[in-house]
């Protein structure tokens, strides 16, 4: 049977789940997350400090990141699609629901959401929207998760330049040393 998505890798104890809107059909096709030539995720993440050595964008790289840097896998909806315009209200309500109870179940460190838009939109169907968000870390917390937020690295999107990328993924890193220097 064809796969329809991708699977969550999420466990108690990681660090940081990176959490995008959906999966892409392109990402379902190949196995793995950020899977687009063009999506700059791979070459932010190897730049940043969150992983050394460098992890190859495949789907034994996010298998690595889960089991050795405790990194794991989501998404705000689990349906894939060609473009997130695809979706609606009713997959973003069920998604914001489902996404809340498995990071309040799994207590990462950092909630990762990949673009404002992202992040607004869980906040918005999990019935706590903000009028302004911008990316790095969020006033609020999700149990004892904090909430961090970096441009969508898609290639269609211009804020996803490496250069710009590559200072808010070292935050994020900073970040989670602190957290687990506490």
């Amino acid at each position: 049977m064809k796969q329809r998505t991708l699977p969550d890798f999420l466990a108690p104890g990681l660090d940081i789940v990176s959490i995008g809107i959906n999966p892409s059909l392109y990402s379902v096709e190949r196995g793995f997350y950020f899977a687009r030539p063009g999506n700059r995720f791979w070459p932010a993440l190897n730049g940043s400090g969150l992983v050394e050595p460098p992890v190859a964008p495949s789907r034994e790289g996010v298998e690595l990141l889960f089991r050795k840097h405790r990194i794991g896998f989501t998404d705000l909806v689990k349906r894939a699609t060609a473009r997130a315009a695809d979706l609606t209200e009713a997959d973003y309500r069920r998604g914001a629901a489902a996404l809340q109870e498995k990071l309040l179940r799994h207590a990462p460190l950092i909630a990762w959401f990949h673009g404002t838009s992202g992040y607004r939109l869980f906040l918005a169907h999990a019935d706590r929207p903000r009028a302004k968000i911008a990316v790095g870390l969020q006033p609020e917390r999700l149990g004892p998760t904090r909430i961090f937020v970096t441009p969508n690295p898609s290639g269609a999107n211009p804020a996803a330049n490496p250069k710009l990328l590559l200072p808010i993924y070292r935050e994020l890193a900073a970040l989670r040393q602190r957290l687990k220097a506490e």
